[in-house]
């Protein structure tokens, strides 16, 4: 994507996340990483007359792999507070999970998450009635008490819905403190921390995330009040015993977040590992009536557990029950005030 291009789609986002005149602005990159997404978003902040910055961290050190929460502002304390200093910071590093997010964002700065490819979030670009029927959603889920999903493969498990917020991403933010991530379309909440039971069953074509691999095999999770308890089946399921064990943290096995997706514009079948080289699979956790549950940190929420050991695993063909009440059936949603079809 060229340039003007780019700076239009940001243009559109900033205008979404009602950014105007006098506003004070931080793109925040890493090292060599998305320095274009600071070009295009400084130039089209200027275009609405606000007051832009770059903020750009020193390249990481080489490591194993990307740990959840760990960033490189946690050894600069001046940087962050900075960033708690602006209007809107928008993150090109990924923050998401770490205690100075957390604290930025407790400054009242609001925080879009940018670091998918520019292809991607110009198909994905945030309008009004995503917003609006994510938030209707939200609200759903905010007077429910239970929420309980099963499907063809066996799912049968149940999360009472008593201690934590419920967040809707709907890809732009325009409210003091707000973190939101574009792209995105999806409602999730946590279940209480003992008030997890069930059985889930993950199906073949669905994803698990940040391997960013489409399970062949059915991988079934036994769940007691609020903690797998055994995981079984073939390769894939293997592969998340291995992930999970190489944190040595007993508190990855935790069940985190829970919700569905509502972006009729994300796709299932156009996920394709490597399809888009830095992403991290939000189209794969947005699609239109996938099932998500998470597993690891709820800190997210305000909860207890920060582990590093996260798992986003989005399904396909399930329903969802708020207080018994049908509001995905097989990967449908049939709650018609939070309907939407594609643009």
């Amino acid at each position: 994507m060229d340039h003007a291009s780019f700076t239009e789609i940001c243009l559109h986002q900033l205008k979404m996340s009602g950014v105007h005149e006098g506003e004070r602005l931080i793109v925040l990159t890493q090292g060599n990483d998305r320095l274009a997404y600071a070009d295009a978003f400084m130039a089209a902040g200027q275009r609405l007359g606000a007051v832009m910055y770059h903020m750009r961290l020193p390249a990481p050190l080489p490591s194993d792999g990307w740990a959840v929460g760990v960033t490189g502002l946690a050894e600069m304390p001046g940087a962050v507070d900075a960033l708690k200093n602006c209007d809107m910071l928008i993150d090109c590093v990924f923050l998401l999970f770490s205690p100075e997010q957390f604290s930025i964002q407790a400054s009242g700065t609001r925080i879009l998450t940018a670091v998918e490819p520019p292809e991607l979030l110009a198909r994905m670009l945030p309008y009004p009635e995503l917003r609006e029927k994510v938030t209707i959603a939200a609200e759903m889920v905010e007077r429910a008490k239970v929420m309980r999903i099963t499907s063809p493969y066996g799912t049968d498990v149940t999360y009472k819905l008593n201690t934590y917020p419920t967040v809707a991403e709907y890809a732009c933010t325009d409210t003091p403190g707000r973190w939101d991530h574009w792209p995105s379309g999806f409602v999730f909440t946590g279940g209480d921390d003992d008030g997890v039971d069930g059985t889930i069953v993950v199906a073949p074509g669905d994803i698990l995330l940040p391997q960013r691999l489409m399970v062949r095999e059915p991988i079934t999770y036994t769940i007691e009040r609020g903690w797998i308890t055994d995981i079984r089946g073939g390769l894939e399921a293997q592969i998340v015993k291995s992930y999970m064990d190489s944190f040595d943290d007993p508190r990855g096995r935790g069940m985190s977040h829970v919700g569905w997706g509502m972006n009729p514009n994300a796709k299932w079948h156009n996920f394709v590992p490597g399809e888009f080289p830095g992403g991290m699979g939000m189209e794969a956790r947005s699609f239109y009536g996938n099932v998500m549950f998470s597993t690891g940190p709820n800190n997210e929420l305000g909860g207890p557990n920060d582990t590093a050991c996260h798992l986003d695993i989005p399904m396909r063909n399930c329903s969802l029950f708020l207080d018994d009440s049908p509001v995905v059936i097989d990967g449908d949603i049939v709650v018609k005030e939070i309907q939407l079809t594609q643009r």
